[in-house]
């Protein structure tokens, strides 16, 4: 109990300072904000994205390239088009020479209920620093969703195409194919995955310890990114290879990297 009274006293007094300053830095940096308002990419694939040589979000993941900016992300996906949501927000604590330190953990989701989610993590001193950063990771984390039928092919597709399973921590987390129309059986965190997945009918399975929000996201988080790596007979068409886009546009990154210098 003394251990908490003095986090509450020491986070409360630390907070008003640190939104003391912040309310000055925001005042100051206001204008300049507008001014610097456009992308300097900082990566090759930032500079293919901002110059057209990119169409689509697909075509990175085509050749499983990392994505080291969120705004490729936000270059894709139109304003509005990206919701996120704080999965879960708590406190951690470091004892130092100097006494406590105390931490915020930040776990955000973000999909466009579309085929794409993103989970991520922030760990910041203060709150709004924590959600920034997760919303941050979490669309560097952005990955696709497959998604298939439960029986005769006729409509938009709505379920899972096949069983598929992931784990973290103790917890295991399965998802079965349903008939249209079952809806998502499963927990409040799983049918709120689900939704920003894009995926409209699911049952669910999940053993472990299953409270731990985090381990049971990121259980979830895998088995939604295994439904691409199967290989189903609809797919045994034989594949027609492309250049990487680092490949394909190496004299343009070349010239252009000479322009950014000399500027």
């Amino acid at each position: 109990m003394g251990g908490e009274g003095g986090f509450g006293k020491g986070g409360f007094g630390d907070k008003g300072k640190g939104k003391g300053k912040k309310g000055k830095g925001k005042g100051k940096g206001k204008g300049k904000g507008k001014e610097e308002k456009a992308w300097v990419p900082l990566t090759k694939l930032g500079r293919l994205v901002n110059d057209g040589k990119i169409n689509s979000v697909e075509e990175i993941y085509l050749h499983s390239l990392p994505i080291k900016e969120p705004e490729i992300i936000d270059h894709f996906f139109a304003p509005g088009t990206l919701k996120d949501e704080m999965m879960k927000i708590h406190p951690v604590q470091k004892m130092t020479s100097a006494g406590q330190t105390n931490r915020f953990v930040c776990y955000v989701l973000v999909g466009d209920q579309n085929g794409h989610i993103g989970l991520g993590a922030k760990c910041a001193k203060e709150v709004a620093t924590a959600i920034r950063g997760g919303i941050i990771s979490a669309k560097l984390n952005l990955i696709p969703v497959r998604r298939g039928y439960w029986g005769n092919k006729i409509g938009l597709p709505h379920t899972v195409p096949m069983k598929v399973n992931g784990k973290c921590g103790s917890v295991r987390a399965r998802l079965v194919p349903a008939p249209r129309g079952s809806g998502i059986v499963g927990s409040p965190v799983m049918k709120k995955m689900m939704a920003f997945a894009g995926i409209n009918d699911c049952f669910t399975c999940s053993c472990g310890h299953t409270r731990t929000t985090a381990n049971f996201a990121k259980a979830t988080f895998e088995a939604l990114r295994h439904t691409y790596s199967y290989l189903t007979p609809d797919l045994w068409k034989p594949t027609h290879f492309t250049k990487s886009p680092f490949q394909e546009f190496t004299d343009y990154l070349a010239q252009s990297k000479k322009v950014y210098a000399e500027a």
